[in-house]
């Protein structure tokens, strides 16, 4: 990993270098192994599996009612510019004789996010994550999150979210279980 480090940091310094700052002087003579460290915490995702994520905290219940964990905060980056995203992701699922571990599921959410993404992507990997390791009769994902690609540059509009969901197997097939969840959302 110290390696890795070193080859951002030289990369960084060159970035700084071509955007016609010296990377020697004063306030920017640390910020390429700052810079460096800072994008390896924040792409950690890619040394992270499943498996290690979840450890074992998966447990066999008989409850079948729907289990929700809302307002999950993330931060990951966008894939088209480098740029920030931040939001909260909803997620619910339809227990089948096991559940997971609530920080499990907190945990899936930033191992996803902490990669270059795009918000659709990242909605569906959590989603299919959630029912492989529980193994649900249903997953329903939904995230809503300001991106700064477009609130920094490009449009430029401060106000606006994007929202995106994915429904799996009884969220999709029913209606009913699907505005039960989105009803939930609604009452927080």
């Amino acid at each position: 990993m110290e390696h890795n480090t070193e080859g951002l940091a030289a990369d960084y310094r060159d970035i700084i270098r071509r955007l016609g700052e010296d990377p020697q002087r004063e306030g920017l003579a640390e910020t390429p192994e700052r810079a460096a460290k800072a994008m390896e915490f924040l792409t950690r995702g890619y040394h992270q599996d499943l498996d290690s994520i979840v450890n074992g905290a998966i447990f066999e219940s008989s409850n079948d009612e729907m289990v929700a964990v809302q307002d999950i905060e993330l931060y990951s980056l966008c894939e088209h510019h480098l740029l920030p995203f931040v939001g909260k992701c909803h997620l619910a699922y339809l227990p089948n004789g096991r559940v997971l571990g609530l920080s499990k599921c907190a945990r899936i959410v930033d191992m996803f996010a902490r990669r270059l993404q795009i918000q659709e992507s990242l909605t569906r990997q959590i989603a299919e994550a959630i029912q492989e390791v529980t193994g649900a009769k249903g997953v329903a994902v939904v995230i809503e999150a300001h991106h700064m690609c477009m609130m920094m540059r490009g449009v430029e509009k401060q106000n606006s979210t994007m929202k995106t969901s994915v429904m799996l197997g009884t969220f999709r097939e029913s209606q009913a279980t699907r505005m039960e969840f989105l009803t939930l959302l609604k009452r927080s």
